[in-house]
């Protein structure tokens, strides 16, 4: 029975270390949840403390006046063998242990201070305690604060609903075991305990009633009524209660010497004889633990389940977060290798269309690249009064005599520089897109998220890269605005003199009016034709030269020198590329300690399972 019992309280115990219990928003709470616990709920000076001590047969817990029990103590008990050392030790000070339980008593009232300061101030902040001794039975009991009606001085107002409200976190939970304390010497209807268990366990299923302070009524009376179920029924048993007196406590009579006392009290009661054998703390510790036994194997198949659900969770978390690197030089290499073809291929998808963004190179040259090119001052550029100004210096003192051919080549050329700006612009357009590109890839690559290095480093070296790219771009495309310039199309100037013929004109006549408005406004005309049919041209081969430099050349060859410089390093400087960041490396150690953990809570319920 108690090998189950205690395989449930290591499981819980180790929930705790690895910071399962309290989970919030961690996906693995749930299996504390999952596992049964024992709460002891009751109000100001009822008893709890007394009861506790007298199930773990040392007197530990912090006394006083008021609200001694200002946090939740998670108090997990751990039968050892017969004759061992009993020691405790705390979730916080994990590498001590006390066997002096004075000194357990005062760390209580210190890490409750530590929290709450020293005032009477509640925190919903448990205090872990384990206790192992071979005179308790395997059990996980929560000591709660206990309840009030009124705030006293020094308490907020808010303080009877705090309490309540803290401890209805616990006995809400259906998994929890409903430890109620009531005093024999007050009226059970006013039972603050009672009265909230029957709010959250209205069949009173999960509720185990305990009557303290016996020994402590009015002469002539006795509390049977309670405790045979006649006055207020549950599903299990009332347990009776005789606490050591404030004289024994002051006398520092041992745990057991009280229990003794105790079960002298019940057998030699003229009231209680006959139930003598379902009395008192040891019963109490027995039938609990018989019945969190019960409930446990009742609980298996679901507690197994949620562990199979924990353990696959888990792994993928460990799957994602990718197994430990290698020491070997030659596997760190193949590491590093694997990872840049990861990013390779999320870098690729985002430029063929599988990942959004490579759209946007598209829309550099259908919007931005025509746009650009409507922007150009050439209304301005070509206006009558420049065309005029730079026909007029092109013929210097000799005037042309049929076609200005030298006026025609300097407003032609100088219009074509001005395709220049956004030939540069659609190659630094392409390259930041590039360039977010990247940064997003190495953002979305899964695998490299653990090494930080890795990531700059990639970062760097692709970058560099576009820039190389960038440049390439440029000149590529100044060539062609270039070309354009360096050799214009002839049969636009031949074109020319059949359009005055076709107009009803002559040679001779265009030499007379060669300096007329209409002779400049005709010559900007033609100019501006030759400059859209130019810019036509543009704006096909300006995308065909960036694409052919930028976009192919990323795709193909990103990472190629990138691939050069990691061929020649070391082991030394590949486990730096490595080096992976400490928060993912301490969350994996951390995933597997709790993989470890389930799996063996799996193991060992199945055997027990099986022992069934």
């Amino acid at each position: 029975m108690e090998s189950l019992i205690g395989l449930v309280n290591r499981i819980q115990r180790a929930c705790t270390v690895l910071g399962d219990y309290g989970g919030g928003d961690n996906a693995f709470s749930s299996l504390w949840e999952a596992l049964p616990t024992v709460a002891v709920v009751g109000g100001q000076s009822s008893g709890k403390s007394s009861v506790l001590e007298s199930i773990v047969g040392r007197d530990f817990l912090p006394r006083g006046s008021g609200i001694v029990t200002r946090r939740p103590l998670v108090l997990q008990l751990h039968k050892t063998e017969d004759g061992s050392q009993e020691y405790a030790e705390f979730l916080h000070l994990p590498k001590r242990r006390f066997t002096d339980f004075s000194v357990v008593r005062k760390e209580i009232q210190d890490e409750t201070d530590r929290i709450t300061g020293k005032t009477k101030q509640i925190s919903p902040v448990p205090i872990h305690l384990s206790i192992y001794s071979p005179n308790v039975v395997n059990l996980t009991l929560i000591d709660l604060p206990g309840l009030t009606k009124v705030a006293i001085e020094g308490q907020p107002e808010s303080i009877v609903q705090d309490i309540e409200a803290m401890v209805r976190t616990y006995v809400e939970k259906p998994n929890c075991i409903i430890l109620a304390i009531s005093p024999a010497n007050q009226d059970i209807a006013t039972s603050d305990a009672i009265k909230l268990a029957r709010e959250v366990d209205p069949t009173g299923e999960r509720t185990f009633g305990v009557l303290t302070k016996l020994d402590l009524m009015d002469k002539g009376t006795n509390a049977l009524d309670v405790l045979e179920g006649r006055s207020y029924r549950l599903q299990h048993p009332w347990v009776g209660i005789v606490n050591r007196s404030q004289a024994d406590i002051n006398k520092n009579i041992d745990m057991i010497v009280a229990r003794r006392k105790e079960r002298e009290y019940f057998a030699t009661s003229p009231d209680y004889g006959h139930l003598s054998n379902k009395m008192g703390s040891e019963y109490l510790a027995k039938l609990l633990s018989k019945h969190l036994e019960s409930v446990i194997r009742a609980r298996i198949p679901s507690i197994t389940s949620l562990i199979n659900k924990s353990i696959d969770e888990l792994e993928s978390e460990m799957d994602h977060l990718g197994r430990p690197i290698a020491v070997d030089a030659g596997a760190q290499l193949y590491t590093i290798l694997e990872l840049c073809r990861a990013f390779d291929k999320v870098f690729k998808e985002h430029l063929d269309g599988g990942r959004p963004g490579g759209d946007r190179i598209y829309g550099v040259f259908d919007n931005q690249l025509p746009a650009a090119l409507r922007k150009l001052p050439f209304d301005r550029h070509l206006s009558q009064q420049n065309v005029r100004r730079v026909v007029s210096e092109a013929d210097g003192y000799q005037p042309h005599l049929i076609a200005p051919e030298q006026g025609y080549r300097r407003l032609i050329e100088s219009s074509l520089n001005y395709f220049r700006g956004p030939a540069e612009a659609s190659a630094d357009a392409v390259h930041f897109v590039l360039k977010e590109l990247v940064r997003k890839s190495i953002a979305e690559t899964q695998e490299l998220r653990r090494f930080p290095s890795l990531q700059a480093e990639l970062a760097a070296a692709a970058n560099e890269a576009l820039e190389r790219f960038r440049n390439d771009s440029k000149k590529t495309v100044l060539r062609l605005v270039d070309m354009e310039s360096s050799y214009l199309t002839v049969d636009f100037f031949r074109r020319l003199p059949q359009e005055v013929d076709n107009k009803g004109g002559n040679p001779a006549s265009s030499t007379v009016d060669r300096y007329t408005e209409m002779h400049f406004r005709r010559i900007g005309s033609n100019v501006s034709s030759y400059v859209g049919m130019v810019s036509e041209t543009l704006k096909n081969t300006i995308p065909k030269a960036v694409v052919h430099c930028q976009v192919r050349e990323a795709k193909q060859s990103l990472l190629n020198y990138f691939y050069t410089q990691i061929g020649k390093k070391e082991g030394k400087q590949l486990s730096q590329l490595l080096d992976e960041d400490p928060a993912l490396m301490e969350r994996r150690l951390e995933c597997a300690k709790r993989l470890e953990l389930y799996k063996a809570a799996r193991d060992e319920i199945d055997s027990v399972s099986w022992a069934r």
